[in-house]
């Protein structure tokens, strides 16, 4: 995120969206990688003799090469962005979070609008949805300005939330199968969650992504984390007090004298994610929650270029 990483809450939502974008294209035009510029950006190298009607030169003075505006009639994706916003989404920052300690559901909602401005530049439909242990927000994917202020608002109105408020479990199987339904048209269904779930099984869990795939949707799971103290468990050497905010549950213990067999059982659970994903062919994609936004931009990147 660059120098943006050091704005702290409150930030407008739509404006840092807009200024990553242009920084990721940016970067994308300055790299041997002008393919995917050009299918996401909207725009093409300008050749020697062609009418300058249509040169960007805002772009110009940003990177000292040329490029034409590229203009769609047509929406070529439909794009459906879902929120897990259970109360496991505020680790590891249930107090203040920011863009420097971020925790999963401010980042999630800021990858959000990062892929809604995308998208906007694209003239792609999208939408979003929200689920906590039921469907809280939906809407429809569409292109038009006043959609996108909606789904702004939908989710500036999830950082306002108080983590401490109100337990929200999640339930992420009726919502899924909800939003299965109301998803009509083959779209790029992708979802932020950390997988933290009352759900019973796994099997059960994919159950609602097998049917996504079966209503022809492309889906990508992005899973969360906070790697240094949800995987290696990197505190301090004493006892700590551990509650789990969905249940209420308390440990206390020593996380050092555990953080061997705990790396083990998160490396097991992940493998088996993996597996089921791949069974199914579903996108997984691990993401560190400190680390910016290139890894979901790249990710649709690469989605995009095998869908068309």
């Amino acid at each position: 995120m660059k120098k943006l990483e050091h704005i702290n809450l409150p930030f407008n939502i739509e404006l840092f969206a807009k200024q990553v974008v242009e920084g990721f294209i940016t970067g994308k035009h300055q790299s041997p990688y002008h393919g995917f510029s050009v299918e996401f950006a909207e725009h093409r190298l300008y050749n020697t003799g062609e009418s300058t009607k249509h040169i960007d030169w805002k772009l110009y003075g940003r990177t000292d090469k040329l490029f034409n505006k590229r203009y769609q009639e047509e929406t070529n994706l439909r794009c459906q962005l879902i929120i897990d916003a259970s109360s496991s989404m505020y680790y590891p920052n249930f107090e203040k979070p920011n863009l420097v300690k971020p925790n999963k559901l401010l980042f999630s909602v800021y990858a959000s609008a990062v892929m809604m401005n995308l998208l906007k530049k694209q003239r792609d439909a999208v939408g979003l949805s929200v689920f906590t242990d039921k469907l809280d927000v939906h809407t429809p994917n569409k292109t038009t300005q006043r959609h996108h202020r909606v789904m702004y608002h939908e989710l500036e109105n999830l950082l306002k939330e108080d983590a401490k408020a109100s337990i929200k479990k999640t339930a992420s199987i009726d919502a899924l199968h909800q939003i299965s339904e109301m998803v009509h048209k083959r779209s790029l269904v992708m979802i932020f969650t950390d997988f933290i779930s009352n759900d019973k099984t796994l099997d059960e869990q994919f159950e609602a992504y097998k049917h996504l795939k079966h209503n022809k949707h492309e889906v990508i799971l992005f899973y969360l984390s906070e790697p240094k103290t949800e995987i290696n468990l990197e505190f301090n050497n004493k006892p700590y007090n551990f509650i789990d905010i969905e249940s209420g549950e308390e440990m206390k213990l020593s996380p050092h004298l555990y953080a061997e067999s705990f790396k083990k059982q998160s490396q097991n659970h992940l493998k088996k994610l993996k597996l089921k994903c791949l069974q199914y062919k579903i996108d997984l994609v691990e993401v560190d929650i400190n680390k910016g936004f290139d890894t979901i931009l790249n990710s649709y990147l690469l989605k995009r270029h095998k869908m068309f």
